[in-house]
């Protein structure tokens, strides 16, 4: 059974209940910042998908609430929690997370600021947590009608999102590693909005179907969705290789519009996509004779 530290409980409790009183949803985390109740169905020989639906604790994420009597019930059942978690995307906040981890080789903070600069945005004064590790976790606040997903290093290496049905480590959580504190200057601020450049960024590229030309044939059209699928951070790298293997095939000529209108829904622009294309082919073609 955990280790109860009643000292580290109460001010988790009085922590999570004074986010609460801001509209944060909270449940109990331990040490480890999972969630310190276990699923009620974990014993259940052929369990049914259930969030929170029976009435009882240990859903995750699904338990959150602002009510406070509900938040001592919850600390109430789990004696052993030294921590808080906060739910994401819920109202009123529609809260995303900006995680800047440090345990990957590359430095997130400038991989955060490199995307800024390529995509004209500024991260606004928000909420920023710092973790035990030496990361930040930034507050932002999303539309309402916006669902952002979870997501680890898609955005760029080191940085995790934590959107609709994902949680934040409180400021104030005791975990196995230290404590996690609100950065000096930022702790009675609330989320920031979401800089609508990063939004697009942050949100799934659409799933829709754009086959190539019938003269480049399935090549074409697989090189095509090859670059459709591209996320943020791999656009121009997808681009340029399969312009590369379009001119090395033959193709390169028929599949230049195919491949900027994939380029472009990606989130480059025409004269981008046109300039790796470009590049692809000065970078493919044969080598001129000499007289």
């Amino acid at each position: 059974m955990a280790t109860i530290d009643r000292r580290a409980t109460t001010l988790a409790l009085a922590h999570a209940l004074s986010a609460a009183e801001r509209g944060l949803a909270v449940i109990p985390l331990s040490r480890t910042k999972l969630p310190a109740l276990r699923s009620p169905h974990r014993d259940d020989p052929d369990p049914t998908p259930c969030h929170g639906e029976c009435g009882r604790f240990g859903h995750g994420v699904y338990d959150a609430s602002t009510e406070p009597r509900r938040i001592r019930a919850l600390f109430a059942a789990a004696p052993w929690a030294t921590g808080y978690g906060i739910a994401c995307g819920l109202h009123p906040h529609h809260l995303i997370g900006i995680d800047l981890d440090t345990k990957s080789a590359t430095d997130s903070s400038a991989a955060l600021r490199e995307l800024a600069l390529r995509h004209l945005f500024t991260i606004p004064d928000t909420v920023v947590v710092l973790t035990p590790s030496g990361g930040r976790h930034l507050w932002l606040s999303g539309p309402p009608d916006v669902v952002v997903p979870n997501s680890a290093s898609r955005l760029a290496p080191g940085i995790d999102i934590r959107g609709a049905g994902g949680y934040l480590v409180g400021p104030g959580s005791r975990t196995e590693h230290g404590v996690y504190e609100t950065a000096p200057g930022t702790a009675r601020l609330a989320p920031a909005p979401c800089p609508s450049e990063l939004l697009r960024l942050l949100l799934p590229p659409p799933r829709t179907s754009h086959p190539a030309p019938s003269a480049t044939g399935r090549q074409g059209q697989g090189l095509v969705q090859f670059v459709l699928a591209a996320h943020a951070g791999q656009r121009n790298t997808r681009l340029f290789w399969a312009a590369c293997r379009a001119y090395e095939n033959g193709i390169g000529p028929q599949l230049i519009t195919p491949l900027v209108q994939a380029a472009v829904r990606t989130g480059l622009t025409e004269r981008e996509a046109r300039s790796t294309i470009a590049s692809a082919a000065r970078m493919t073609a044969p080598p001129s004779r000499q007289p």
